[in-house]
């Protein structure tokens, strides 16, 4: 006995769920996402919900970092700052990283089909994939900026507007980091947590090149070089941090608590003997979970089937972000009666 969200055949469901929580976000997309229904809409009204938030946050960050870069580039023209110029792009670099998440967030609205029967969700991760290659680009900028500015010293005028650039591009890469990182993990997209991470990077670049500009006030030009490299390394952490990330979401890993909130709210529907298999995976930034329970072998098909609609509404309301639980209800032995398991087992023999 198997049952999934969505599912179109209708039947009653006597709880009316009274308890709702409107001062969260979560669970208001949550409610939309519950079977109580099983139409289809709901399901797309949440995706494009998350989806949406996922657009917001990378036209807010574009429009920062643009604004950003637009200011370095004056002091570029007045200055004549190398280390500043390659600020410039690097922040301009990272305002573009918004193209690949953005068609992925289009992508992800588009219903699933006969060929992508899970829809299109998988197209985040292939964006993170692209963020975490200019993340290594850009630690190899860094790198290469810093070695070629050590091997040829380079003389930096208007140092006060080198310096305020500096500070502008810093604080404007953080900023974008944070809502980004934050907007990422609210809504379950690793990429766009990994593109916050990428954000911070270029933040500690501008502290380069601010730590540069004070070693020239100073009269040491080779400051510029060696902060660079220790940016450098700061980056290729970073870099480890959102590739792992990004790793761990193409290997469909999930956070072990998931799966204990999983098993624990199952153990507490009435009729549920024990708990199965239980696997949960990311499509996109929502997640799908597949569970066989154990009930009693003596129930009717219609019993069974009961069982496993509260099995999925427990899942639902427990996991956060789960959008689609496809919950098999699987027959205790009974005495005198013949083992289904065992006779497929005989049967595939």
């Amino acid at each position: 006995m198997s049952h999934q969200q969505g599912h179109p055949h209708p039947h009653p469901h006597p709880h009316p769920h009274p308890h709702l929580h409107p001062g969260t976000w979560r669970h208001r997309l949550g409610h939309l996402l519950r079977p109580h229904t099983h139409e289809t809409a709901d399901k797309v009204d949440s995706a494009l919900e998350s989806s949406a938030q996922g657009m917001r946050a990378l036209w807010i960050s574009l429009a920062v970092l643009g604004v950003t870069a637009v200011a370095q580039a004056a002091v570029v023209v007045v200055s004549g700052s190398v280390a500043l110029l390659g600020d410039t792009v690097h922040n301009a670099a990272d305002a573009l990283t918004a193209l690949p998440l953005g068609v992925a967030f289009v992508l992800g609205r588009r219903a699933a089909n006969r060929r992508f029967t899970y829809g299109y969700g998988r197209a985040e991760d292939l964006a993170g994939i692209v963020i975490v290659l200019t993340i290594a680009a850009s630690a190899g900028f860094a790198a290469w900026t810093a070695v070629d500015r050590l091997l040829h010293p380079r003389e930096i005028s208007a140092l006060p507007a080198v310096a305020t650039a500096a500070v502008v591009g810093f604080l404007g890469n953080e900023w974008v980091a944070r809502y980004r990182i934050r907007v990422g993990r609210a809504i379950g997209s690793a990429a766009l947590v990994a593109d916050g991470l990428h954000a911070r990077t270029d933040g500690f670049t501008s502290l380069a090149v601010l730590f540069g500009a004070g070693g020239a006030a100073l009269a040491w030009p080779l400051a510029d070089p060696i902060v660079g490299l220790l940016i450098t390394a700061a980056i290729l952490l970073v870099l480890r941090d959102a590739c792992r990330e990004v790793f761990r979401r193409l290997m469909d890993a999930v956070d072990p608590a998931l799966v204990e909130a999983a098993e624990a709210a199952l153990r507490k529907v009435a009729g549920v003997r024990e708990v199965g298999e239980l696997r949960l995976r990311w499509i996109g930034h929502r997640l799908r979970a597949e569970v066989a329970v154990v009930v009693d072998g003596t129930l009717t098909v219609r019993e069974a089937h009961r069982m496993a609609v509260e099995a999925e509404h427990a899942l639902l309301h427990a996991v956060p972000r789960l959008t689609a639980a496809l919950v098999h209800a699987d027959p205790a032995p009974v005495p005198g009666l013949p083992d289904p398991h065992a006779a497929l087992a005989h049967h595939a023999v």
